[in-house]
């Protein structure tokens, strides 16, 4: 590239759309942190006298019969809050536990403060998703050509998964709390480790394929995300159900908290139908890549670290998705191996961009800066 053509590119950078876009990240986080507030005191506040569900499935004689709605009268009015779904079979075969009332404890004061996190998330979700668009309008390309970009693009997508299995009327509000510490993380990485001025991509990743590949790789990633969480979850869950059913008692922490959650079987359920749902678009994502590579470097496949350990996590997940379909390793067996998926998920992004070179760092790694293209 000539010298000139390197100062118009610099020049095609709009500054004023630079830092509007950097503004509205750190708003998008001053009300993430508010929402993160919110989502503690609905855990907080709502009330524990209505949990036990667990327990009571599993005490010997108990009545098997489907857990009443929660109802609360005040002023006259009565407020009927989520009815908890009894789980038919639980992962292991043997138990049948109904699902926790929710976060908020089957409260209605406890529920007010959970949809004042939900409306503060999705207000959050806008003004971070307008920091993207800045972002991408500063220099008129897609924003996510390095891992600052990637960072916001991928906590922005996270949130949307989460906001959009809410409108689907899924009851997966116990997800917010989580959800909401990570972003704040991922973004506090952002803006101070990985943060890299408003800049022109480099030649190799001037094609449509950028729009593609890049694109499923951050979905690909926050489904993961949310089916990582849910499998975590699932582990202490069912360590808690487990000590239950053998006499054991849990502490009172524990009892709080893990009783608000759904059953292990539901848990473990959803990380399954999230991680199954999502593996062909991941399938798909390294084969984009592989034709990027065989138009910017001349072939398909070089076994360059990025591709390597993206192939590793397709290789991980396929085991985690066979596991499931194999006698003797449903439940916790599997679960391992999800966890396992998801973390050679990001060493393929952290690790991979920080601790290894190869044809997909297009700049050295600086305390301020680093410009390698996330996927």
């Amino acid at each position: 590239m000539t010298l000139a053509a390197a100062t118009d590119l610099a020049a095609a950078t709009n500054e004023n759309l630079a830092n509007i876009s950097n503004t509205l990240i750190y708003s998008a986080m001053a009300v993430y942190t508010l929402a993160f507030f919110a989502y503690i005191t609905e855990w907080i506040f709502g009330s524990r006298s209505k949990i036990g569900r667990t327990a009571a499935a599993l005490t010997p004689g108990a009545k098997e019969a489907e857990a009443p709605a929660v109802t609360v009268r005040k002023a006259g009015a009565t407020a009927v809050l989520e009815r908890p779904k009894v789980v038919v079979r639980s992962a292991a075969g043997a138990r049948d536990v109904p699902d926790g009332p929710g976060a908020h404890g089957g409260d209605e004061r406890g529920d007010l403060y959970g949809r004042i996190a939900v409306s503060l998330t999705v207000l959050a979700f806008l003004v971070e998703f307008g920091g993207v668009a800045a972002r991408a309008a500063s220099v008129e390309r897609a924003p996510w050509g390095n891992m600052y970009e990637f960072n916001i693009t991928f906590s922005t997508v996270a949130v949307g998964v989460y906001l959009t299995l809410l409108a689907l009327k899924k009851n997966v509000r116990w997800l917010g709390l989580f959800l909401v510490t990570t972003v704040l993380l991922d973004l506090g990485v952002a803006v101070t480790v990985l943060y890299t001025a408003s800049d022109q991509l480099v030649p190799a990743l001037h094609s449509y394929w950028l729009y593609i590949h890049v694109s499923t790789a951050i979905l690909c990633g926050a489904v993961f995300y949310v089916g990582a969480v849910s499998t975590l979850l699932y582990l202490f869950k069912d360590s808690y159900e487990n000590k239950l059913a053998s006499g054991g008692r849990p502490g009172r922490f524990a009892t709080s908290f893990l009783e608000r959650l759904p059953a292990s079987a539901s848990l473990d359920k959803f990380s399954y139908r999230v991680n199954a749902a999502v593996f062909p678009l991941w399938t798909f994502t390294i084969i984009a890549g592989a034709i990027w590579a065989g138009d910017a470097w001349g072939r398909y496949w070089g076994w360059d670290p990025k591709e390597t350990w993206a192939f590793i996590t397709w290789v991980a997940y396929a085991c985690y998705l066979h596991a499931r379909a194999t006698a003797g390793w449903k439940g916790r067996k599997a679960a391992y191996l999800a966890l396992i998926a998801f973390g050679c998920w990001l060493f393929n992004y952290y690790g991979v961009n920080i601790f290894v070179s190869g044809k997909h760092s297009y700049a050295d790694v600086g305390l301020g800066a680093l410009q390698s293209v996330g996927f």
